[in-house]
């Protein structure tokens, strides 16, 4: 009995070893030329599409702002010197 378990599972493998070998080939090279391709159609507007505007928020600055910088600009004097 195991002798025929064994034969029947070889012929099996062999059967799935001896399968043919498929080979893809793929094309090297294709032209198209778009000259002789038409679109038909109608080129048209979206309709009814609008946006409604946000409202824009207004931050403080807070940055404190300056009345002067000539302690900055007679350092790049002297530093040019």
């Amino acid at each position: 009995m195991k002798i025929i378990i064994l034969s029947v599972m070889m012929f099996s493998l062999n059967s799935f070893a001896q399968s043919p070998k498929i080979k893809y080939e793929y094309k090297k090279f294709e032209k198209f030329d778009f000259d002789e391709i038409g679109v038909e159609g109608e080129a048209g507007s979206p309709g009814d599409l609008s946006i409604s505007p946000r409202l824009r928020k207004e931050m403080k600055n807070r940055i404190p702002e300056r009345t002067n910088f000539n302690k900055e600009m007679k350092k790049a004097i002297d530093a040019i010197r």
